[in-house]
């Protein structure tokens, strides 16, 4: 067969066997289509459907097709994650700074310190650090994936859940937006480079003064040309942020955080972001299954050791952002049962983290299986949110 016919039963494939699982077992209460899919990606990758079925996996998932996918999944992934800082409402933020701040800091603090120390008694066994990563990278690079929201995630569940245009749900949306800007951030401080730090000062300034002369543009002129303007503007910031030594993810978030979401209309918005996770973020979910490893780099009980870990990384995650929610509702006087609800919808995991986790993959600061481990976790957390919420909103009568 042709590259382009085999690429294409891949995308049957990708875009079938998700959607058939959600719909036929209507797993929407716990897990979303958006869940379904990143489990889809990681029951095809090598570890599950290339073990039982190795012939067929090796002639779909052929190197050709794979690159071609990689392709797709890199810029699906960038407009994702420009939609996610598109999103970010600073101005609400700052009016509310007291509560949000408390609230944020507790929020992320708390996870990163215990999954900081999970990480660290983890690497007392080797095979857990990348080859190009250092200790501290590796410890603050998994501390802060045990404290990341997903942002995009969370919109998602609250519209399920009838919470999103309330004012719990403005105050999540708050909480959550500091904290992404906080995540991204760190992440450009794990990789800080200083063999390219010239580079990347020439990034900060580059980007700094083009973003003055692409908000002006943006604001003058018609909506139907914004969105145009704005993937321009998301490839130039991924490749100099790409060039810099940072990573192209940090410049897609950059470029869509320094845009107001009011120049775009919110109803497209929300298709765009639809759009992306029905068409072509599930071939991003096969790329990150495809790197998938179950236990090979450590020795005879590595799959166990896999599991283990995601384990450990899942109990730092979810009790460090509930005991901060916890800490923040002391100091705030929040009423009863509020800080419960929010702790479990912050800690809800899914795109953003696996994107985070990606980028310390292609970095190399953790291994295969570490990122298996943290992929785990975040699937568990984020099905976690929905069984564990709604009773405690039924209970608060929203």
């Amino acid at each position: 067969m042709a590259t382009s016919e085999v690429f294409l039963i891949a995308l049957t494939v990708i875009l079938a066997v998700p959607y058939a699982v959600w719909r036929l077992l209507r797993t929407d209460h716990y897990a979303p289509l958006v869940v379904v899919q990143i489990v889809g990606g990681i029951l095809l990758g090598p570890g599950v459907a290339g073990a039982l079925f190795p012939e067929a996996h090796r002639f779909v998932f052929n190197p050709q097709v794979l690159t071609a996918l990689n392709g797709v999944a890199w810029w699906a992934v960038m407009m994702f994650v420009f939609s996610a800082g598109l999103e970010l409402d600073l101005g609400d933020a700052w009016e509310n700074r007291r509560e949000t701040a408390v609230t944020a800091a507790a929020a992320l603090l708390t996870p990163l310190a215990l999954g900081a120390l999970a990480a660290a008694w983890l690497f007392r066994t080797p095979g857990w650090i990348g080859p190009l990563g250092s200790y501290p990278q590796a410890v603050m690079g998994i501390g802060m994936a045990c404290a990341v929201t997903a942002l995009p995630i969370l919109v998602l569940l609250m519209e399920k859940m009838g919470i999103l245009r309330t004012p719990l749900g403005a105050r999540l949306l708050r909480y959550a937006s500091l904290d992404d800007i906080l995540i991204w951030g760190v992440l450009a401080l794990i990789l800080l480079d200083w063999h390219r730090i010239e580079r990347q000062g020439w990034f900060l300034i580059g980007f700094a003064v083009a973003s003055w002369a692409v908000r002006r543009l943006v604001a003058a002129i018609p909506e139907g040309d914004r969105w145009p303007v704005a993937l321009v503007w998301l490839a130039a910031c991924g490749f100099a942020a790409d060039w810099s030594g940072l990573h192209f993810m940090v410049g897609a978030f950059l470029a869509g955080a320094v845009l107001e979401a009011r120049w775009f209309d919110e109803a497209r918005r929300d298709q765009f972001r639809q759009f992306l996770l029905l068409t072509i973020m599930p071939v991003f979910f096969l790329s990150t299954g495809l790197r998938t490893q179950w236990g090979a780099g450590l020795g005879g009980m590595g799959g166990a050791m896999v599991f283990g870990a995601a384990a450990l990384f899942l109990v730092a995650s979810v009790a460090g952002k509930l005991l901060g929610v916890q800490i923040a509702g002391r100091v705030l006087g929040w009423k009863p049962g509020e800080a419960g609800v929010i702790g479990w919808m912050l800690q809800t995991k899914a795109l953003i983290m696996i994107i985070f986790v990606n980028v310390l993959l292609d970095k190399q600061i953790i291994t295969p299986e570490t990122f298996t481990a943290l992929l785990l976790m975040a699937v568990a957390s984020t099905m976690l949110t929905t069984p564990v919420v709604r009773p405690r909103l039924a209970r608060m009568g929203l």
